[in-house]
């Protein structure tokens, strides 16, 4: 298996797929769909992007007689939890699992493949070959075909449900330590806000997700003898999968649930320096609340205090609620540089600041809004330098610079009218690089732009791959160039700003005529496999682990690409 290596852009031998070239330098990536149809089995590489999931033609047959592996996340894990209701939060591996034979399953049908190999010949596919390289976008599955993960993708990939979706989340900091994307078992903090089909049931979920351990590459795939050099070297990595009980290498999920009046739109949190958490959320009944969730978060560290907790309801109450928006809204965000600072926007157009009184205790908010937008506030993103300087961007197409130091009707200094050709949905400030802002929208593309020139109305680039509204973007914590969208369509891509194609690149890809050479060459990853994706956050202390909510649930993932 081969890759490229992130610092040279030399093909190394230690992975399978992708990993990103150097500034300026075409990368090498690879496709490694795996196409299955009958005892067939071809793999196919180009040079482009390397994508998650591969393509399988009867997926349900194998020549030998045998079901075939299921590749897709096994159960591992469940909890019930009881607050005030039954709440159940399940966490899924990647571990594989293998079907109970079935004859039914194992009869040939020749009514069947002659279906199947007409459906074949209309896809453009001859008999004997299996579906080519899938690209999200540029065709439909055939009814006999089926996408199956390829493990090699990732360094980590794990899955977690709770009774009901979470359309946002929240990455809590904790205190074990920076750049520990590889000591492994991971353990990650979140806070999430569900979307029940009441509002009785709505909860602020703490969760502990722990014990993640890396993918055991040596065991994905079944069709990867064709590179023995590598699979030492990757029996080597992966020792310690096939030295330890396999039982204790399930994932685990602590889930501390915190009653909540309504859906819940947004969950942001803060961390005050002594210690305390307090998450703010937006509530579909048009409140904003503001509540200590410290000792719900500690009540997951361990099982005997997450007992008592919910043995003792300790659950708290919010401690402040803001219910002077007129409708209910999705902006809201904490400042990075004056802690308990928070800026929420609503559906009506307007922008309220928070500013922290009794070091986050209590809060006053102008109840004079930001003027500026004529139409829904869809986020807020305060900068990551500057105090008094917030984004926004809006149904109006804009995207907007405030400086709350001025009087609010005069606060918007910078912006673009028609950044996009519809709702503009999310922003991302770069963390790293402090002039560059990120936007999505409706139009599903993804622009970039240079604050320094933001009055030309001209973004840096622009990225026009998604077939469906944008609905999550962010930036990589530690690098600049890096960042990673999410989208209605149903997929979650990693993008690379430094890369760029080299003309014999271009020219290689146009000869193959399978459609990759359309993709933008700094699409390092698609992710697949969650339904109704709303919003994917980096982990700050963990460089590469991504995670991300859908109607489906929850992932959390680290590819080799980035």
């Amino acid at each position: 298996m081969c890759g490229a290596s992130r610092e040279t852009g030399y093909l190394s031998r230690n992975s399978f797929g992708n990993v990103s070239a150097s500034s300026h330098v075409s990368p090498i990536h690879v496709f490694g769909f795996i196409c299955k149809r009958r005892n067939f089995v071809k793999y196919l590489y180009k040079t482009s992007i390397f994508i998650n999931f591969v393509t399988m033609i009867n997926p349900k047959k194998k020549a030998d007689g045998k079901d075939d592996e299921d590749l897709s996340s096994c159960v591992s894990e469940s909890e019930q939890m009881e607050q005030g209701q039954s709440e159940d939060a399940q966490m899924q591996s990647d571990e594989n699992t293998e079907d109970n034979d079935d004859d039914d399953g194992h009869a040939d049908d020749d009514d069947e493949d002659s279906e199947n190999d007409e459906n074949n010949k209309k896809s453009g596919k001859e008999d004997g070959e299996g579906g080519g390289v899938f690209i999200p976008g540029k065709r439909i599955l055939a009814e006999d075909e089926e996408l199956i993960m390829d493990h090699n993708a990732y360094v980590l990939y794990h899955q977690a449900t709770t009774f009901a979706p979470c359309l946002s989340f929240d990455i809590l900091r904790d205190q074990l330590g920076d750049n520990r994307a590889d000591v492994f078992p991971l353990t990650v903090y979140i806070v999430a806000g569900t979307q029940a089909e009441t509002h009785e049931q709505n909860n602020l979920l703490c969760m502990k997700l722990w014990n993640m351990h890396r993918i055991d590459q040596t065991h994905g795939n079944d069709d990867d003898d064709d590179d023995d050099d590598s699979a030492e070297d990757d029996n080597d990595a992966y020792d310690d999968y096939n030295t330890q009980d396999t039982a204790n290498r399930k994932p685990k999920l602590n889930v501390a649930s915190v009653p909540h009046s309504g859906a819940i739109n947004r969950v942001r949190v803060q961390e005050f320096a002594n210690g305390r958490k307090i998450c703010a959320s937006w509530s579909d009944n048009g409140s904003v609340y503001v509540t200590d969730i410290t000792e719900a978060v500690a009540a997951t560290q361990k099982s005997e205090l997450l007992t008592s907790y919910i043995k003792k309801k300790l659950a708290p109450q919010p401690f402040f609620k803001f219910s002077g928006h007129k409708k209910e809204g999705f902006g809201l965000d904490w400042s990075p540089m004056v802690p308990g600072q928070l800026a929420s926007g609503d559906c009506y157009r307007s922008i309220h600041v928070w500013r922290p009184l009794d070091n986050g205790a209590r809060f006053k908010v102008d109840e004079r809004p930001l003027m500026g937008h004529t139409d829904s506030v869809e986020d807020i993103q305060w900068s990551p330098n500057e105090s008094s300087v917030l984004a926004s961007c809006s149904v109006d197409k804009s995207v907007r610079i405030f400086d709350i130091r001025a009087n609010p009707a005069k606060a918007c200094m910078l912006s673009v009218a028609d950044a996009h050709t519809s709702d503009v949905n999310v922003i991302g400030w770069n963390r790293v690089d402090k002039t560059f802002l990120l936007s999505g929208g409706d139009d599903g593309i993804i622009k970039v732009w240079d604050l320094r020139q933001f009055k030309t109305g001209k973004p840096v680039t622009l990225f026009d791959y998604h077939k469906a509204p944008i609905t999550s973007i962010e930036w990589h914590p530690t690098d600049s160039t890096v960042f990673a969208a999410s989208s209605e369509d149903d997929c979650v891509t990693l993008w690379d700003l430094a890369i760029e194609h080299d003309a014999e690149t271009v020219a290689a890809q146009g000869a193959e005529g399978d459609g990759v050479d359309d993709l933008p060459p700094q699409l390092l990853f698609i992710h697949q496999g969650q339904q109704e994706v709303k919003e994917c956050h980096w982990h700050p202390q963990m460089p590469g682990v991504l995670l991300s909510t859908a109607h489906s649930g929850f992932n959390v993932f680290r590819t080799i690409s980035v």
